[in-house]
């Protein structure tokens, strides 16, 4: 009897602990060097394709890819500090350096300016004043 209650208890502590929802996203990807991503056409232009479905995808670039949707529309709420760090820098990347993709991308992922216009200020932050 005593093993039941035992097996029980187990049970019950692996249903709480998997069954809730997920405070952040994975982690697994957060030691992706970013900069060496941007810098690198060939890296940057099979993400970009991955996203925009236009080529394979790599397994960091398609849990990009199916995460981005829920980050955009939730402020990167779920967002390690290390993405959320990611992500400035890939957006000021993108706003200053590469228009073409943010506007390929935005008009992918916000057609109709939502985010654009919710994120106006942190958009407007990011851009280079020179």
């Amino acid at each position: 009897m005593k093993f039941f209650a035992v097996l029980a208890s187990v049970c019950c502590v692996v249903v709480v602990t998997y069954g809730r929802p997920a405070t952040t996203y994975t982690d697994k990807w957060d030691h992706i060097d970013i900069e060496e991503i941007l810098e690198s056409q060939r890296l940057l232009k099979s993400y970009v394709d991955c996203l925009m479905d236009r080529g394979r995808c790599t397994a960091d670039a398609k849990d990009l890819k199916e995460t981005l949707p829920d980050a955009i529309e939730h402020d990167c709420s779920k967002c390690t500090a290390r993405q959320k760090t990611n992500s400035e820098k890939i957006i000021r990347h993108f706003i200053n350096k590469r228009p073409d993709l943010w506007k390929e991308l935005s008009q992918k992922y916000d057609p109709n300016n939502v985010y654009q216009e919710r994120y106006k200020d942190k958009i407007e932050m990011h851009k280079d004043n020179a």
